[in-house]
């Protein structure tokens, strides 16, 4: 349970924390692949160099010369066969193509059945991520009502807290929502 001093206290502690929720679910949100290239897509993936693991963006330069592609020079050639491995291991369906100095990451379009399974594992990390907000939701109105309980605030502060906490609530599980739906309509987008 979280210890809170007051009950604007409580209430700026949820803000913080379902905002982090919410961008979280905007980084993973990121990662799921679209039909166009994007270097977000790498991000999840690590890279076994020199037996540290290490994010794609930290060993080379990544880019995207046209819709298809994402294209990364690393700084040491050494490099490449590692990122290759990394990416064909990683679950994204990539198969990049190397020739000593380069990745090149050729992003094929996406099949119907492989559309649907993108949008299930959406909805899987949405669900995962209203169930935390709403966890952060149940420890601050934990907090507020114990608040009340030692005699810290009245039953009017309580009710107040206890209303603002709802709608802040709300509000971030909207954000969420509106985010998987946006990403899911260009998911189901064909090109």
């Amino acid at each position: 349970m979280t210890t809170v001093a007051t009950s604007k206290d409580a209430l700026a502690q949820a803000k913080t924390r379902m905002e982090k929720a919410v961008e979280d679910f905007r980084k993973d949100l990121a990662s799921v692949r679209t039909g166009r290239a994007n270097v977000s897509l790498l991000d999840q993936i690590r890279v076994d160099y020199h037996g540290t693991p290490m994010p794609i963006n930290q060993l080379g330069a990544l880019t995207v010369p046209d819709a298809t592609m994402i294209v990364i020079a690393p700084w040491d050639p050494g490099a490449v066969p590692l990122i290759d491995k990394a990416i064909r291991t990683s679950d994204l369906g990539l198969n990049p193509a190397t020739d000593g100095k380069v990745v090149r990451v050729p992003i094929p379009p996406l099949t119907e059945d492989r559309r649907k399974e993108l949008v299930k594992h959406m909805h899987k990390v949405l669900e995962n991520h209203r169930t935390a907000v709403r966890n952060i939701r149940r420890d601050i109105k934990e907090a507020v009502e114990k608040l009340e309980k030692d005699k810290k605030i009245s039953e009017d502060d309580r009710k107040r807290s206890l209303d603002e906490l709802e709608k802040l609530t709300h509000a971030e599980t909207k954000k969420i929502e509106d985010l998987a739906a946006a990403k899911e309509k260009e998911v189901l987008e064909i090109k």
